[in-house]
């Protein structure tokens, strides 16, 4: 199945050459959680802070869950970010 995989700010550069500034159309396996998207794009664990999933943040616990991800879906990902 595909979905779209957005990644922010400097972890933009991990996403596969092509793709079309922060965003990148992949296959994935129908079991894949959100966490081995993440450890097969070589995004640090604790670097996927902020992640939301067709725009609904997923807590850290569901990422590992399966039967999350359908085809079409949009999973975006932030690191986390200071300022003041």
């Amino acid at each position: 199945m595909q979905i779209t995989l957005k990644l922010y700010a400097s972890l933009t550069g991990m996403l596969p050459a092509g793709s079309d500034k922060h965003a990148a159309r992949i296959n994935i396996p129908a079991n894949a959680t959100v966490h081995t998207i993440v450890d097969q794009f070589n995004v640090p664990r604790p670097m996927a802070h902020l992640v939301l999933l067709n725009g609904i943040y997923l807590h850290p616990e569901e990422r590992d869950q399966h039967n999350k991800l359908k085809d079409g879906d949009t999973l975006a990902i932030w690191p986390p970010v200071a300022g003041g």
